[in-house]
């Protein structure tokens, strides 16, 4: 019996019909990854996925391909202070070789 846990409604919330335990048919019990403070009597669980059913096909993901300026643009946002640093750095080298010439 599946259900939608109370004030989580994105959760998915599994109940067992009758005195049966989920976890006889759980994978998470199968091969002893299972966490779940209620297991092996489990009767209501969140976590719980049927040893019984086909697993999905995983769809390879989509990665749009990215051209040279949109991957330099993608490392300049996330490295702000590294350019920072690199300006200082060759502004100083810069002024040092200026004064060293005159």
């Amino acid at each position: 019996m599946v259900l939608k846990a109370y004030g989580h409604p994105g959760i998915t919330l599994h109940r067992a019909i009758g005195d049966a335990s989920l976890c006889e048919t759980c994978t998470y019990h199968a091969d002893d990854s299972c966490t779940f403070p209620q297991r092996p009597h489990a009767q209501e669980c969140t976590l719980y996925n049927d040893i019984n059913q086909q697993p999905l096909e995983s769809k390879p993901t989509y990665a749009p391909r990215r051209n040279v300026l949109q991957t330099i643009s993608v490392w300049y946002q996330r490295h702000p202070g590294l350019i920072g640093l690199g300006v200082m750095l060759a502004a100083s080298l810069l002024l040092a070789w200026l004064a060293a010439s005159r």
